[in-house]
């Protein structure tokens, strides 16, 4: 065995399956599947306690149960899912400490991360968050919240990913898939207008990143994090 060859080459399956920030391949059925229960978690089309039966699912998603299955698996190491043997599938309730915890690590995190952003991006990085929130003002006019959110994890994955740095890249995409919970609830409160001021705010980061300005980039993303559920309470 050639203990010198590339580690690629010693994986199995195909090389591409998953990718840097630990996404599966967008070609795989699981990768679908995965994608399309999470955003239904977030947006509340399965409820927060609702149990989830995989035959159902399989038949709702169009898919098999072994993809739905894996799905439910990764769903469920992220904390959008809770599996528990002889009782079942259900999702997570919407726990706001836990969302709490995460702005605070956010707050932490992700100044840092686009300052690192601004100094790491690649071309194709660039055009990906310069262009993640091309569609919003038509999704804002449609209230088209599922879009909004697609655009939302397509910007906020798309940053991660400049870092050029896949452990950080992993850990800030599961981050936002918890705070995101909450961010999707604010903006169904918002007017067009309120929800117009934060697309400004995504792009305004976006455009730090693309001027490769580190400082601009940090004072963006600390800005764009926001206040958490506390803030909001009476």
């Amino acid at each position: 065995m050639n203990l010198n060859a590339p580690t690629t080459n010693r994986m199995k399956g195909p090389a591409n399956a998953v990718a840097p920030d630990g996404a599966w391949s967008d070609g795989l059925q699981k990768a679908r599947v995965y994608e399309q229960m999470l955003l239904d978690i977030i947006l509340g089309d399965l409820k927060p306690m609702a149990v989830l039966d995989e035959k159902a699912l399989a038949v709702s998603y169009a898919a098999g149960v072994a993809g739905v299955r894996e799905a439910l698996n990764r769903l469920a190491l992220e904390g959008m899912v809770i599996r528990r043997p002889r009782v079942g599938t259900i999702v997570a309730p919407l726990d706001i400490a836990e969302v709490e915890n995460a702005f605070e690590v956010r707050h932490m995190l992700e100044a840092r991360t686009a300052a690192l952003a601004a100094r790491n991006a690649r071309p194709e990085d660039i055009v990906a968050v310069l262009t993640a929130f091309d569609d919003a003002e038509a999704a804002i006019a449609e209230s088209d919240f599922r879009r909004m959110l697609m655009m939302d994890r397509a910007f906020h994955r798309a940053v991660a990913m400049a870092t050029n740095n896949p452990t950080l890249a992993r850990f800030i995409v599961s981050l936002q898939n918890v705070a995101t919970r909450f961010w999707i609830w604010r903006m169904e409160q918002q007017s067009p207008e309120e929800q117009m001021r934060d697309v400004a705010l995504h792009r305004a980061l976006a455009q730090a990143i693309a001027d490769r300005d580190p400082a601009a980039a940090e004072a963006a993303a600390a800005k764009l994090v926001g206040d958490p559920p506390s803030a909001y309470r009476d």
